[in-house]
């Protein structure tokens, strides 16, 4: 055990603890369930807001670590750490929980015990993978998180919900399997280098390795190695052209799997390039960054001209994160540390604002039962409360200043314009085409002549849906506003990674008599679990 105490710990497991106290309650208990679940996730969030103070402004290298000896032949650890790109996906992730669970309060009515215990099952493996050091500790995450998402989707899910959850796990399954071939191959390659004295799935430890010489790849071994890992990846972000299995998860899954499938398990996809394929395979990565940035600004326009001519409103928003996410991945494959803390902010950004879309569209669906556009149209006379929240959403994902979405992208296109101005040219319309989309699917559904008479009577935002889409509109505006409060613990773990890509950028250029972070000396051989933190000068991090 580190320094770090038991917190990682109990913020992957307490859920599971929650899930556990709902199993021994009777089925039919609805609202003690719900309260219970709510309350779990709550504690929660509160303990996840703890690790803040552990991550210093300036500081690299994981905090807060614990690492127990879990399996001895092969050598498999129980190793957790957080740094400050891990930080707020974790955070993130424990918001969104008891957002899903008030959101499923009540819409979710058969099966209502195992529905939140899914919900719960589902942060434990997010969780896990955000915190996970050793690759098969990651690995096993990964997998966790799989099976209540199929189930979540499958079960409670719309009328092809069956073919969407069987789709999803075999997109993800293939994607796995690519991931657990290169993690077998790197433990393979450290035992080759040790003599299989000191072979090991250990991230940090193999990071090492790589960068002080014990482990040569050669460059087809680290390109195969890099495939085998940004695949697994790529399906999961999800990155043009492994798109598909994305707009039916969405549109069959329920409006709590929706929001947690938008708002973080699409994120693992680029943390894992964020914190696997670049600083493992700097060479390849710089070989593969301008086809990958080819990809990532043919999924930014694509997805939003697909999105612009949806009839189905949920299929628009979900081909609105294919979008969305691609400008996620352009800013990681830039390798401008600007442009990187941009892709770290649209995940937390797209979190946020995605997720509150689908939050609205399931309240949409819960008083007409359908998301075809077409249905609706004039909502706004019949309940302006929802209709002011949906038009706040929107425009803080098209991007407007003073809300999330304008800084993830500023940021994006500032730093990717500073090392390659045509990518940022062709990302940039994305922007105008996600104006275009949002607004005039707005238009159709909010504005007009009331030609449906269902939609006469409609009842506005209940008390219960006002205080979700507060907090969510809260949480938007403030992390529209305050920005530096999350760029500025998440710089320096951006800055490290860039620098184990590209050491050596002249812009970026550390201070004389300052240790570059990522570039260890072979001289040096610090013990492989503790990551001691280096002050990072401002100018560095690219801050003003």
């Amino acid at each position: 055990m580190l320094h770090g105490g038991h917190l990682l710990s109990v913020l992957i497991f307490f859920p599971a603890v929650g899930a556990l106290a709902l199993l021994l309650l009777r089925g039919d208990d609805h609202k003690f369930i719900r309260i219970i679940a709510l309350i779990v996730s709550l504690a929660e969030f509160i303990f996840s807001l703890l690790m803040v103070r552990s991550v210093r402004i300036g500081t690299t290298g994981y905090h807060l670590e614990e690492f127990l000896k879990w399996i001895n032949q092969p050598p498999i650890n129980y190793h957790l750490g957080v740094d400050g790109i891990s930080l707020f996906l974790v955070i993130l992730t424990t918001f969104l929980t008891p957002i899903s669970i008030l959101a499923s309060w009540k819409s979710i009515e058969r099966r209502v015990k195992e529905f939140f215990v899914m919900l719960l099952m589902l942060e434990v493996g997010v969780v896990g993978v955000f915190l996970s050091l050793d690759l098969f500790l990651f690995f096993v995450f990964w997998e966790v998180m799989l099976i209540p998402m199929a189930l979540l989707i499958g079960i409670w899910g719309h009328e092809r919900r069956v073919y969407a959850a069987v789709k999803f796990i075999l997109y993800t399954m293939a994607g796995s399997i690519f991931m657990l071939i290169g993690i077998i191959w790197l433990y393979n390659a450290t035992g080759v280098a040790t003599n299989w004295t000191a072979a090991t799935f250990d991230l940090p430890t193999i990071q090492l390795m790589l960068q002080n010489g014990s482990i040569a790849l050669s460059s087809r071994s680290e390109m195969l190695l890099f495939l085998a890992f940004f695949v697994a990846f790529a399906i999961k972000v999800p990155l043009f052209p492994l798109h598909t299995w994305l707009p039916d998860a969405h549109v069959e899954a329920p409006t709590a799997g929706s929001v947690m499938l938008a708002g973080v398990l699409l994120k693992m996809g680029t943390y894992g390039m964020i914190r696997f394929c670049l600083p493992l395979f700097p060479e390849a990565s710089r070989r593969a960054a301008s086809w990958v940035a080819v990809l990532a600004i043919i999924g930014i326009i694509y997805g939003a001209l697909v999105a612009m001519v949806q009839p189905n409103l949920k299929k628009l928003v979900a081909y609105s994160s294919v979008s969305h996410l691609g400008f996620v991945v352009l800013g990681i494959f830039a390798f401008h540390n600007i442009s990187m803390q941009g892709a770290v902010y649209q995940m937390l950004a797209h979190g946020i604002s995605t997720g509150a879309l689908f939050l609205l569209v399931g309240m949409l669906y819960d008083r007409r039962h359908t998301f075809e556009i077409s249905e609706y149209g004039g909502l706004a006379t019949p309940m302006p409360k929802l209709a002011a929240f949906f038009l706040f959403v929107a425009l803080s994902s098209l991007g407007l200043p003073m809300l999330n979405g304008f800084v993830g992208e500023y940021l994006v296109l500032l730093g990717t314009y500073q090392r390659h101005w045509g990518w940022a040219s062709w990302a940039a319309l994305g922007v105008i085409l996600s104006a275009c989309y949002l607004l005039w699917s707005y238009q159709r559904v909010f504005f007009g002549e009331i030609t449906r008479e269902k939609n006469r009577a409609l009842p506005d935002a209940s008390a219960r849906e006002k205080w979700i889409l507060v907090t969510m509109a809260v949480v938007t505006l403030w992390m529209g506003i305050g920005s530096t409060f999350i760029t500025t613990r998440t710089a320096a773990a951006s800055q490290n990674v860039i620098d184990q890509v590209e050491p050596q950028r002249p812009y970026e250029a550390a201070a004389p008599n300052v240790i570059t972070p990522g570039r260890i000396p072979p001289e040096a051989k610090p013990d492989s679990r503790s990551t001691s933190p280096k002050i990072m000068t401002t100018e560095r991090l690219g801050l003003r």
